[in-house]
């Protein structure tokens, strides 16, 4: 039996003997015969719950429903797609042509099909993505993973033939990147065996790999340091403007970045900001800053995009120009290029809004475009540098949504601003008498957070609504709104509110809104979460016994800090694929690329301010807790399962009302395909509503 935590046997140095690091193994058998008996006693509650079956069919239909837009990524002539639905589990990865995607029922050639390759090779393969040779497109370099894992498998595989390359390029199962050199080389990183991994469990060396020779035989041609957290490499085969870019990324936010001399094949170090991000729009280099940039007399704040002429800059010229300058409210979050244009997606105040920028020479003319607002938008540019004359060069992509509108799709021209409806979905839920709002909270020092409440039909303020609040908070994500057909089935119908918490550590306002709570100040992204949960019950939208809350990943680590800060203030804690033991995160998977964000717990400085907010080290026994639900993934390579374990196992030794659900497959995402989902999900809604309703 374990000890007693609340009197812990010490090791030599002072630190508590953890009992339950045995959970650390990922399959041992000991380990997954509690996950067994964790999953069976969880779902023998909640599947038995009168909601659950009934969720799960209508999740299960919204998941599987046939009017959802079917998302592409133009190659040539094609728009290919990824598509899952009752028939096809695991899914199919089809094609059509832009005449039949506007039809409103394409006509689709399956390329491959992932059940039927699993049924072949007896395997549990889940899409990993291609990466496809233009300018013809045919062969392509397909990831496969195992159970949903980051760690995957490269195979080539031929679009005509629609047959894996036998002697092509395959790679075995590893956290891998591979970039196309030309039709007969690749560029690639993975395991080569020891040595050649970084800390963080990712490549570290990049090879050159020639048709037809074995992988180890291929050249090193560059490498980072073991305390690196990848490397990575880009080409870009613009015709004319033909780079190669070979990266370190030394943290989660900082990277050096070297263009290989095609004559020479020195590395020449990039002269910019190492929090930097570098693009090229064939003559002119766009850099994103993270933090303020001076150049001569002028200093350019963080949040902007600048500008300039890429082979003066590379000659030691620095003459920068500013594309869009951040405001208090206004944050990029992100921008696209046609040949002659950028489309910037800037967001105000976490809504989003549109600019084109249109390129002459060396300048660039600005004007505003007239999108829907205020929700979110998203761009992607149709603009194929490789291929003659290409009719969509000036055409992009516009999506937009919002918490309730459904998913539309716009093909968009930067010529007159012409736009298409190609796509909508239908309502997945009755909105009507519904309204999204749009509230800001005063964190613990003052600052104003911004929140989103989305009220069901006849709601009113009257401190009993169910209540769930999310959140994220880490690693600059913005969370703008979305419309989502599970909370219109399961949960805004039955009068349950959703409030989406815009809280420090995220994007919305910036890098320096991320940059405000990191390391030391970790602490301001729970201090503005909780302030948001008080702000509900102050407005009387709901009450501690009525209000739950839920993460995933970094918002795992969130909720899992709430908990243990203010028990009193919640009465429903779902914890999705977390982190938790934040003494041992850095050790565990990819968790040694996080330290950035969280800091070196090694380190007896930071583990000073680590070590008052890890939920494992700070759960106590005699705490009167609200219920939690753990949820997280055997096959989750990235945050390591352990920490749900051994924060379900401790809570569970203190007496504590808990919940655990491990999915076997599903990786970092919790499921493998929608059936896994909805099950998943179900569980989470049941657990909700035996809370909060």
């Amino acid at each position: 039996m374990s000890q007693n935590l609340s009197h812990p046997v010490l090791e030599p140095d002072g630190a508590p003997i953890d009992p339950y690091d045995w959970l650390e193994d990922v399959q041992g058998e000991r380990s997954l015969a509690w996950v067994r008996e964790r999953n069976a006693a969880s779902q023998s509650e909640l599947a038995a719950r009168p909601e659950y079956e009934s969720t799960r069919v209508q999740l299960l239909e919204v998941m599987n429903a046939q009017d959802r837009i079917p998302w592409v990524s133009r190659r040539g002539d094609w728009l290919y797609n990824f598509w899952q639905d009752e028939q096809h589990k695991r899914g199919i990865w089809r094609r059509t042509t832009l005449a039949e995607y506007r039809k409103p029922q394409p006509v689709w050639e399956t390329v491959l099909d992932i059940d039927a390759l699993n049924q072949a090779e007896g395997e549990n393969w889940v899409w990993g993505g291609a990466d496809c040779l233009a300018p013809d497109y045919r062969r392509c370099l397909l990831q496969l993973s195992r159970g949903g894992a980051d760690a995957t498998v490269v195979r080539e595989f031929d679009t005509v033939s629609k047959e894996f390359v036998q002697d092509g390029f395959n790679l075995p199962e590893a956290k891998l990147s591979i970039e196309w050199a030309d039709d007969n080389t690749v560029y690639v990183a993975t395991d080569f065996g020891p040595g050649s991994l970084t800390d963080a469990g990712y490549p570290r060396v990049i090879k050159r790999w020639e048709r037809g020779t074995p992988v180890l035989a291929a050249v090193v041609v560059f490498e980072g340091e073991p305390q690196d957290v990848s490397v990575s490499v880009r080409v870009d085969r613009t015709p004319g403007f033909e780079r190669t870019i070979f990266s370190r990324a030394l943290d989660f936010y900082n990277t050096r970045a070297f263009l290989l001399d095609s004559v020479s094949g020195a590395m020449v170090a990039l002269d910019i900001p190492s929090d930097a991000s570098p693009d090229f729009m064939r003559e002119t280099l766009l850099l994103q800053l993270r933090s303020p940039m001076p150049v001569g007399d002028k200093t350019f704040p963080a949040g902007s995009l600048l500008h300039a002429d890429a082979a003066a800059y590379l000659r030691g010229e620095r003459v920068l120009q500013a594309l869009f300058t951040p405001t208090a409210t206004r944050s990029l979050a992100g921008y696209t290029a046609t040949r002659n244009h950028l489309l910037l997606n800037v967001i105000d105040n976490v809504a989003g809004t549109l600019e084109q920028w249109r390129k002459d020479g060396h300048t660039f003319f600005r004007r505003e475009i007239d999108a829907p607002f205020p929700g979110t938008l998203d761009v992607s540019g149709l603009y194929d540098p490789l291929l003659e004359d290409d009719p969509l060069a000036e055409a992009y992509w516009l999506t937009y949504t919002d918490f309730l509108t459904p998913e539309s799709l716009h093909l968009a021209t930067t010529v007159h601003d012409e736009r298409e409806l190609l796509k909508s979905r239908g309502a997945q839920f009755d909105s009507s008498g519904m309204k999204a709002e749009q509230y800001f909270a005063k964190s613990s020092d003052g600052t104003a957070v911004p929140y989103f409440v989305v009220w069901p039909k006849g709601a009113t303020a009257n401190g009993r609504n169910p209540t769930l609040l999310y959140g994220y908070g880490g690693f600059e994500v913005s969370l703008q709104p979305w419309y989502s057909g599970a909370y219109g089935q399961a949960w805004y119908p039955h009068g349950g509110v959703l409030v989406v918490a815009n809280i420090r550590g995220g994007g919305e306002y910036g890098p320096g809104w991320h940059q405000s709570a990191v390391k030391a100040s970790k602490q301001r992204s729970f201090d503005d979460f909780i302030a948001v949960a008080e702000d509900l019950v102050r407005r009387q939208i709901t009450s501690p016994r009525h209000l739950g809350i839920m993460g995933g990943s970094n918002g795992g680590l969130l909720v899992g800090a709430a908990l243990t800060q203010r028990p009193d203030l919640f009465n429903a804690v779902v914890c999705q694929v977390p982190l938790l033991d934040m003494r041992r995160y850095h050790t565990l998977l990819a968790g040694a690329s996080w330290m950035s964000e969280y800091g070196n717990p090694d380190l007896s400085a930071e583990w000073a301010y680590i070590s008052k907010y890890s939920p494992y080290q700070n759960v106590k026994p005699g705490v009167a807790y609200p219920s939690v639900f753990f949820t997280t993934s055997t096959r989750d390579d990235r945050v390591h399962p352990a920490h749900a374990r051994k924060m379900a196992a401790r809570m569970l030794e203190q007496k504590h009302d808990v919940l655990y659900y491990e999915n076997m497959e599903g990786g970092h995402g919790g499921a493998a395909d929608h059936e896994q989902r909805a099950h998943l999900q179900a569980l989470e809604f049941s657990y909700l509503w035996r809370q909060l309703g």
